[in-house]
């Protein structure tokens, strides 16, 4: 057990998660004690300390000058996480490939280092400096970094917005997923009364537009081609007619499932403006299809690729996992060549993360810190530069095994925008869905309560699809508020 005693509330979040991922299978006791004299305390397995005085934090930020209390505040946390990783880095002998870098988006470092006028061999030597991040991770978020900002600089902004459509419903649940998806046998009776709520707020968001149109357009889930042909149709027929989409940059139903996928639903997407789909794997080794609760085989998923192709889709994307249950490297191996016969347009290469609303989290399962992980990302990485795929978004999660990241590989003219703007939180996106997120950005920033500024607000629809059924027009409520203010 791992004792981890601090001072303030705020240092926390961060010493938890840096001592998580040095010792992923040790139980983490935390408590806040205002009056201890250190700023931290952490006890190790064994009987060794770390314990930071204020004094020793203060020397290091002499001279330094703050704008405001906050900002000292900031600077004071850094410097506390700093330390803890540097004494568990002595300790272990290891480091972690992302240093003391906590957050989901590693990659707002780099970027505003770039947008401040630094080349990108600067930004990531900022990053190694200021976060101790390792050389290849750190040249890696400021490759990404500058890939976006050239694919950003396709949008305005400020003028336009990007619209999801969530569909909550599977095939079946696979044994790592917490996202709100239920499988589509449990719910056919439901399908139609969710797509009527559904349909009634997309076009609701089709009325307050007032005359702007979507950069990218989004459908995903779920399983969007859980839906019957006529179901999908009926949905892509509401999108067509409420929103304008003759300069859409991207416009993208997540296939997904490929035990989902027929010719007659790829030919219903086919008749509309999407220019890109998912076909995804997650693996192509056949007992771990089997083990985590995907029901569909491997030659499923190259039937639905070939077929896609045939059908004129020239945009697919492929999904893996890397760190599954029993996988080594070389399986990875063996399912990236596969992969490569087939030659997607992008790659995304998940690490595992087991999140407690996951079965597997449920069960207590957690990975091994490296467990042949960090080969297989190599590997993955070594095989999209074959494809000729290069990495253009990046973002991590909580409990992700190995701290490592996921990362999103594509040809030039062929990357998600929608994925670097749902990371880079740069444009409002609306979304419409049980358990959809809808995030506006405000032209002029608010007040909250305990009086921080924020420019970005976020309006929850629930999760539960019979309560999104009951409650839209809550739902619809919810973030007619914000809309365009």
């Amino acid at each position: 057990m791992i004792g981890i005693s601090s001072k303030k509330n705020k240092y926390t979040y961060n010493a938890y998660h840096i001592v998580k991922s040095f010792f992923p299978g040790e139980e983490i006791i935390q408590k806040v004690e205002e009056k201890q004299e250190p700023l931290m305390a952490v006890r190790l397995p064994g009987g060794s300390c770390f314990s930071l005085a204020p004094e020793e934090v203060d020397a290091v930020l002499e001279g330094q000058k703050f704008f405001s209390e906050e900002e000292r505040e900031q600077a004071v946390k850094k410097e506390v996480t700093r330390r803890l990783y540097l004494y568990l880095t002595e300790e272990t002998g290891r480091t972690l490939a992302w240093g003391t870098l906590t957050g989901v988006r590693p990659t707002k470092i780099p970027m505003e280092q770039l947008e401040g006028g630094a080349s990108e061999e600067e930004a990531a030597r900022f990053m190694m400096k200021k976060y101790c991040v390792s050389p290849e991770k750190a040249s890696l978020a400021a490759e990404v970094a500058s890939r976006e900002n050239a694919l950003l600089s396709r949008l305005d902004c400020e003028k336009g917005f990007s619209l999801y459509v969530g569909i909550p419903f599977c095939p079946s649940v696979c044994s790592y997923c917490s996202f709100s998806s239920s499988p589509i046998g449990q719910w056919k009776d439901r399908v139609d009364a969710y797509l009527d709520a559904l349909i009634r707020e997309i076009r609701y968001i089709g009325s307050r537009a007032e005359g702007r149109v979507p950069d990218t357009v989004y459908i995903g889930g779920g399983t969007p081609t859980t839906l019957e042909p006529e179901q999908l149709k009926r949905l892509l027929d509401t999108v067509t007619e409420c929103f304008d989409l003759s300069n859409v940059l991207e416009f993208t139903v997540e296939a997904g499932r490929p035990d989902s996928i027929t010719e007659e639903k790829l030919s219903v997407i086919r008749e509309y403006p999407v220019s890109r789909i998912s076909v995804n794997p997650q693996t192509m080794q056949q007992k771990t299809l089997d083990l985590v609760g995907r029901r569909h085989t491997v030659e499923q998923t190259v039937v639905a690729f070939e077929l896609a192709r045939r059908l004129g889709f020239d945009n697919i994307n492929m999904d893996l996992i890397a760190g599954l249950p029993g996988e080594t490297v070389e399986d990875m191996e063996d399912t990236l060549r596969q992969v490569e016969a087939l030659h997607p347009d992008s790659l995304t290469v998940h690490a595992l993360a087991i999140k407690r609303a996951a079965r597997f989290g449920q069960e207590g399962r957690t990975a091994d810190l490296h467990a042949e992980i960090s080969g297989m990302v190599e590997k993955a990485y070594e095989s999209a530069r074959r494809m000729g795929l290069l990495p253009y978004y990046l973002y991590r999660q909580k409990n992700i095994a190995g701290n490592f990241e996921n990362v999103g590989y594509a040809e030039l003219d062929k990357a998600g925008i929608y994925n670097i703007l749902i990371m880079e939180e740069k444009q409002t996106i609306l979304a419409a869905g049980a358990g959809a997120s809808t995030k506006i950005l405000l032209q002029n920033p608010i007040i909250k309560d305990g009086g921080k500024e924020v420019n970005l607000v976020r309006a929850e629809n629930v999760k539960s699809i019979n309560d999104y059924i009951a409650r839209i027009d809550e739902m619809i409520e919810r973030k007619g508020e914000w809309l365009w203010r």
